[in-house]
């Protein structure tokens, strides 16, 4: 590691140099954009989430509905202890434990599809989104274009987060 830094030095140093030289000589013109933002904000995201929503919805009502029983049988469980018998007591808890493993099993497989859906989407759309950013960025004749979330500071006055969820959408138009 300290041979690393030793090496890195002077090429840092030697890179800072060449920027500050050819900063002194122009001017660069730097965009913001809030990834983020932007992505919430495209009517294509808002009409994938309404639509995993219908779809996955009735699973989790469903899985809201075995959770709520298990709380009700775990409830019955500890409230009678005194008043069932030992056998009674372990067919309750044998019970439970099998509503437990298939509950747990099937909100697993409900998280992973949903998750599955939700990267495919968000693949396809951050592919569209860097096309559309680097269309922004040539109309409005940008040099460069940070991401605001990994941006300490920027003003306002850059932020063209609007601008870029304006031109997504009306280069990929949700379809009704």
């Amino acid at each position: 590691m300290m041979m690393m830094n030793k090496v890195m030095r002077p090429m840092l140093l030697a890179a800072a140099m060449l920027v500050t030289a050819g900063a002194a000589n122009a001017q660069l013109k730097v965009g913001v954009v809030d990834l983020q933002r932007v992505l919430q904000g495209t009517a294509e995201i808002k009409q994938a989430e309404a639509e995993l929503q219908a779809r996955f919805g009735p699973r989790r009502d469903e899985l809201a509905a075995v959770e709520k029983e298990l709380a009700k049988l775990q409830q019955d469980f500890e409230a009678n202890q005194t008043k069932y018998t030992e056998a009674a007591l372990a067919d309750l808890s044998a019970r439970i434990q099998n509503r437990q493993r298939i509950y747990q099993r099937n909100a697993q497989a409900l998280q992973d599809e949903i998750n599955r859906d939700r990267q495919d989407i968000l693949n396809r759309v951050g592919q569209r989104l860097q096309e559309v950013v680097k269309k922004v960025a040539e109309a409005q004749a940008f040099d460069l274009v940070v991401d605001a979330q990994s941006t300490l500071y920027a003003k306002p006055a850059i932020d063209v987060s609007a601008a870029v969820t304006t031109a997504y959408d009306a280069a990929y138009p949700v379809k009704k």
